[in-house]
């Protein structure tokens, strides 16, 4: 059967461009298509790359010091007239531009590729490494895969079910992603070591939302936890709640 998906759509998709209603269509159209699911996949994929290409160009504070402090230097009242902006000045006012942009979308970019991971497990025919509704059977596959342990949720009186989990990615830091269903909605719990530079986010909790997902994330004993998915936001709380509590027992 052809896919008459526009391919436009894809990407306003991954762009935070469509409306809830447009953009919770295209899920369930990606969850049921395997070409759009491997288009939605490549796409997530050059996001990563350019992304992580442009880490390796990020100038230090140093430079941009330097460069503001160019900026900010005034004419001397004996020499002041009317005259044309030297062209090193004004390249280095619109290379500070540029700067404070790339910052800017630094902080946002971060939420944005843990809403990319959760779409490539979307989009996925095979999400998790290790399928099971077991959290002692999932729990102890991560281990020597990670740095670090966690405890799972009992989930036998929740509304939740645990699918099962897999090693990701982020940042270069491994971390543990758990896939949970909930009635129609999936939802990625992202585990990752609460190291500085990691998440934005990193002091207290946080409530935020991504391309038409919820986002919970808070630290706990020196773990960051991460929750998304197209689930209300009490939803995501109650799931984020149930992890807090495994986290300190």
């Amino acid at each position: 059967m052809d896919c008459n998906q526009d391919p436009v759509a894809l990407s306003a998709y991954l762009d935070d461009e469509l409306q809830a209603n447009e953009a919770a269509a295209v899920r369930e159209h990606i969850a049921t298509c395997p070409k759009c699911a491997s288009e939605i996949a490549e796409l997530v994929r050059i996001r990563r790359g350019v992304r992580a290409a442009r880490q390796h160009f990020t100038p230090s504070a140093d430079f941009r010091r330097r460069i503001e402090q160019q900026i900010r230097q005034r004419p001397s009242r004996r020499s002041w007239r009317p005259q044309f902006v030297p062209a090193a000045v004004l390249a280095a006012a619109v290379l500070l531009v540029v700067i404070a942009s790339a910052l800017v979308l630094h902080r946002s970019n971060d939420s944005s590729e843990i809403a990319d991971l959760h779409i490539n497990a979307l989009a996925s025919a095979n999400p998790v490494d290790v399928i099971s509704t077991d959290r002692h059977t999932v729990k102890p596959w991560f281990q020597g895969k990670l740095p670090f342990t966690f405890n799972l949720p009992e989930l036998q009186n929740s509304p939740f079910k645990l699918v099962g989990g897999r090693v990701m990615y982020f940042k270069h830091s491994p971390g543990a992603q758990l896939l949970f269903e909930l009635r129609n909605h999936r939802l990625s719990v992202f585990i990752l070591q609460d190291q500085p530079g990691i998440i934005p986010l990193a002091m207290g909790a946080s409530e935020a939302r991504e391309m038409a997902f919820n986002i919970e994330t808070w630290s706990e004993s020196g773990l960051r936890y991460v929750v998304i998915g197209d689930a209300g936001p009490a939803d995501v709380h109650e799931l984020s709640e149930l992890l807090r509590v495994a986290g300190r027992s």
